[in-house]
């Protein structure tokens, strides 16, 4: 290879690593407002956070701090949240601005209506969690922990942590449908492997359910059941891209044999 070949494959890895640099720069300034706004209002943040306490058990969420620090990293941990959820959608746009001058058209078209899905799929998941599993979840530690003769006086912190580790399990299990018709939409999955695995995903279901969520039944059912349902509509949605994918070459074969 010259040195006119390596100069000229050089520039334009440089030019994607200033296009890089400058995607994680507005990636970053991003989540630093959010995570600011967030920190500002964490105290309201954290009332959003109670209520299905007070809707689970009917009674004011009275949650205590055994540490010194215990509150300041409570706000700490809701600013990190609500930083990586109100600025995911900066954060996708600015991904798929970074690729998409790579990709051709159709491309773009195809993977447009992904990056619309995934917010929407995670925010489905976490009101799932918010609305549902959390109150239901709450209700029934409180029971047995009532028919135990033991006090509950939940800490902020293992509260804070319960909340948002079933919020984010849920949010990131709620993509399923998301990756598997991108899978599907690129050729790597298809319809008859992902009817044909069905037995498998059952299985796998219960127990991704049984390690994110809390060990009862109620809550291990309350996910998998809308996971398999998600995966049913992903093996339908693969089925109708294969199906429209084939009329495509069809109908692309029949205009070049003219």
């Amino acid at each position: 290879m010259t040195d006119d070949e390596i100069s000229a494959s050089e520039a334009p890895l440089i030019e994607h690593l200033i296009e890089l640099r400058t995607r994680l720069i507005y990636s970053v300034l991003g989540f630093g407002a959010a995570f600011i706004v967030s920190f500002y209002f964490s105290k309201e943040l954290l009332y959003l956070l109670t209520l299905p306490f007070v809707w689970g058990t009917g009674q004011k969420a009275d949650l205590i701090s055994t540490q010194l620090l215990g509150v300041f990293l409570v706000k700490l941990k809701i600013a990190a949240f609500g930083g990586l959820f109100i600025g995911f959608p900066l954060i996708a746009t600015q991904i798929y601005r970074f690729v998409a001058p790579g990709l051709y058209k159709r491309e773009k078209q195809a993977f447009l209506p992904y990056l619309i899905a995934t917010p929407l799929f995670f925010i489905l998941g976490a009101a799932l969690v918010y609305f549902f599993l959390l109150p239901v979840a709450i209700r029934f530690f409180t029971i047995l922990a009532g028919d135990s003769g033991v006090a509950l006086m939940p800490d902020v912190q293992g509260y804070l942590d319960f909340v948002i580790m079933l919020i984010l399990a849920f949010g990131l299990c709620f993509q399923l449908p998301v990756i598997l018709t991108l899978l599907g939409q690129i050729g790597i999955v298809s319809y008859e492997q992902l009817k044909s695995g069905r037995k498998f995903a059952i299985v796998g279901v219960f127990v991704v359910a049984a390690v994110l969520t809390p060990p009862d039944p109620i809550s291990q059912i309350a996910m998998a059941v809308p996971l398999m349902a998600l995966y049913e509509v992903s093996v339908q949605a693969v089925r109708f891209i294969e199906a429209r994918r084939k009329k495509r070459e069809e109908a692309e074969a029949a205009k070049d044999a003219t």
